[in-house]
C-alpha cells in the first residue's frame, strides 16, 4: 500500500471524507473539487482508496496544491473490493464523522453542513447515519432509500412483482423523497455517519465484494439502537451507475453473490434456501424472458455472462468458504 500525502491543514474541522476509486476518469477530480468549493472550512481530510485503477483518473489528483485540507492517496495493487476499501481509508481517519462518498457524485453547498447540523443536535442523539436528496444530470430525485431485503422482496423483485406493487420491493420507489424521515437504509453514494458507530460494528463486512455492504451496516446498526435518516433538504449531484457501467455482466455477478451472501448471513435456512433457489433457477430465466421480449441481445448475453460467472464462483463458496 502505497500512501502520498499531498497536503495537510492543522485546524481539523469534524469530517474525513472516504472516497473508493476505480477507474472514474474525470468524475473523482469534479468531486474533489466540489468539496474544495463548497466545503474546505468543514472538512479535515479527504482519502482516496484506489482500487487498482487503470485509467488517469489519479493523474489530475496528484498534481492538485495548496489544498485546504489533507488529501491523501492509498494506492491498492489490486482491486479490494469496495468494503474492505471504505475500511482501509476510515483506519486512516481519526475524526468525530465519517463521509463515504462515490466518486461520481459532486457536492453542493448544504450538502455537508447540513448532516452535520442534524447529527450534532441533542435531540438525534440516536441518529448514526445520514443521507440526503440526490440528482440527476436532469436534477430528477434519485429514488436512493430502501427497506431492508426479506426473502419475499427479493422475490417479487425476480418475478417483477415489484414494478406493479413497489411496497413489495427492496427499493423505495413508491416514495418520492421529497421529506425528511428515518429509513432503513439510504444509499452509500453518501453515507454520513459517526465514527463512534463505524468502530462499535467494526466497520463493513469485507465479504461482500461489492453492492450489500452498506444495507448489512444499516442493518446492523439498526439492530443495535442507532436510526438512520434521509434528509430532504440537502442535495448532492450523483450520475447513478458508476463505473460498473463498464461492466454490466460482472455486474451482475457481484449483485447476486452479494444477494446470497446477506441472504445467508440475516435470513432463516428456509429464507435462504429460497433466495438460493430464486437467483440460481428463477430470476436467470425472468432475465432472458425479458431481454429476448425486448429484442436485446446484449442484455441476454451479459446476463448469462453473469451467471456463468456465478456458478463458477458457487463451489468455491459453498465448499472452501470463498468470498473473493
Amino acid at each position: 500500500m502505497n500512501e502520498n500525502l499531498i497536503s495537510h491543514n492543522t485546524s481539523l474541522p469534524s469530517i474525513d471524507i472516504i472516497i473508493v476509486n476505480w477507474n472514474s476518469g474525470s468524475l473523482l477530480l469534479s468531486c474533489i473539487q466540489s468539496i474544495i468549493k463548497y466545503h474546505a472550512n468543514l472538512v479535515s481530510s479527504v482519502i482516496i482508496v484506489d482500487n487498482a485503477s487503470i485509467d488517469s483518473s489519479l493523474l489530475a489528483i496528484d498534481s492538485l496544491e495548496c489544498l485546504p485540507f489533507s488529501l491523501q492517496v492509498i494506492r491498492n495493487q489490486d482491486n479490494q473490493g469496495f468494503g474492505a476499501a471504505c475500511n482501509q481509508g476510515a483506519n486512516q481517519s481519526d475524526s468525530d464523522f465519517i463521509l463515504f462518498l462515490n466518486p461520481d457524485t459532486r457536492l453542493f453547498e448544504r450538502s455537508l453542513s447540513d448532516p452535520l447540523s442534524y447529527i450534532q443536535d441533542p435531540n438525534n442523539q440516536s441518529v448514526g447515519i445520514v443521507g440526503i436528496q440526490l440528482l440527476d444530470e436532469h436534477s430528477i430525485v434519485a429514488r436512493s432509500c430502501a427497506r431492508f431485503p426479506s426473502p419475499f422482496g427479493f422475490l417479487a423483485h425476480a418475478i417483477g412483482l415489484d414494478k406493479i406493487f413497489p411496497s413489495l420491493g427492496h427499493f423505495m420507489t413508491e416514495w418520492i423523497h421529497d421529506s425528511t424521515r428515518q429509513v432503513d437504509q439510504v444509499i452509500g453514494a453518501f453515507f454520513f455517519l459517526r465514527r463512534s458507530l463505524f468502530e462499535q460494528l467494526k466497520g463493513f463486512d469485507e465479504r461482500f465484494f461489492v453492492y450489500y455492504e452498506e444495507v448489512d451496516f444499516s442493518y446492523r446498526a439498526k439492530k443495535v439502537g442507532w436510526q438512520t435518516i434521509y434528509l430532504a433538504d440537502s442535495q448532492a449531484f450523483h450520475s447513478g451507475g458508476g463505473t460498473t457501467n463498464k461492466v454490466k455482466a460482472r455486474r451482475l455477478f457481484y449483485v447476486l453473490r452479494s444477494r446470497l451472501l446477506y441472504a445467508d448471513k440475516h435470513f432463516s435456512p428456509v429464507g435462504f434456501s429460497l433466495i438460493f433457489l430464486e437467483a440460481l433457477l428463477l430470476e436467470p430465466l425472468s432475465r432472458s424472458g425479458l431481454a429476448v421480449a425486448r429484442h436485446s441481445w446484449p442484455a441476454l448475453k451479459e446476463t448469462w455472462q453473469g451467471y456463468v460467472m456465478l456458478w463458477r464462483w458457487l463451489p468455491q463458496w459453498l465448499f472452501k468458504g470463498v468470498t473473493r
